[in-house]
């Protein structure tokens, strides 16, 4: 897993996280039907603010269809509260945080907001795509963060490995081609014209999820299920409609 990359010592010898240590935050995560989405460290202009005294972010999430069954089971999912999701995952990795010693940290927080798309950058080989979110070379847009474990230790975290963004030799770029409102471009994201064709015919991406994520073939083997689909998409129209 991807923590227990840091379970090493420096040349020097000094204390960093053990071999059990990064075994149980690994376990812990895999036991609540999360992912491990890599580590990073914080530098000190970073550590200020709500980051003061902390050094290193052990990144949470979900990946394709994994973590969507332990969410779709839970009483946030079925109670009709608003934001079930947000709900779940402070639950959960509020419970993590306690278990492991750190700190429970979201990207829904805010404002001010943390940021995690920089923050996985530098955890993960992620590169932002032409649709704008994070791609990964295997899950491809079929990925998020939940949430992070941040520890006042510095423990040492090896480079993390360069590969090269698969967006760079998609010739074509069928996610920019493919949404039927054209709400992608070079430009950016048309907001107000995906939220309007999701309310009126945009029946097949509501039932299947963004068509313009789909259209993308990386990862497309973890493209998410209709259940999956149709809660996030009902969730974005949602927040749309509360700001």
């Amino acid at each position: 897993m991807l923590t227990r990359r840091l379970a090493r010592h420096d040349r020097h010898g000094t204390s960093g996280l053990s071999e059990d240590k990064a075994a149980q935050i690994d376990e812990a995560i895999d036991r609540v039907g999360l992912v491990p989405r890599g580590a990073l460290r914080l530098d000190g202009a970073e550590r200020r603010g709500a980051l003061a005294g902390l050094a290193t972010i052990v990144l949470i999430g979900m990946a394709g269809r994994r973590g969507w069954s332990a969410f779709a089971e839970s009483a946030e999912r079925r109670d009709g509260a608003p934001n079930p999701l947000d709900r779940w995952s402070r639950r959960v990795i509020e419970a993590l945080a306690a278990e492991c010693g750190g700190r429970a940290l979201y990207p829904f927080d805010g404002p001010p907001y943390l940021p995690f798309q920089q923050w996985a950058m530098r955890a993960e080989s992620v590169h932002v795509s032409p649709l704008g979110m994070l791609i990964h070379p295997e899950y491809g847009l079929w990925h998020s963060y939940r949430g992070a474990l941040a520890f006042e230790e510095p423990f040492p975290i090896p480079a993390v490995e360069s590969r090269a963004s698969p967006c760079a030799a998609c010739a074509t770029q069928p996610c920019l081609s493919n949404c039927p409102v054209g709400a992608f471009s070079s430009t950016g994201y048309d907001v107000a014209a995906c939220a309007e064709h999701l309310r009126g015919e945009g029946r097949e991406c509501m039932a299947r999820g963004c068509l313009a994520r789909r259209a993308c073939p990386i990862g497309a083997e973890f493209a998410p299920s209709e259940d999956q689909a149709r809660f996030h998409m009902r969730a974005f129209l949602a927040a749309r409609e509360g700001m």
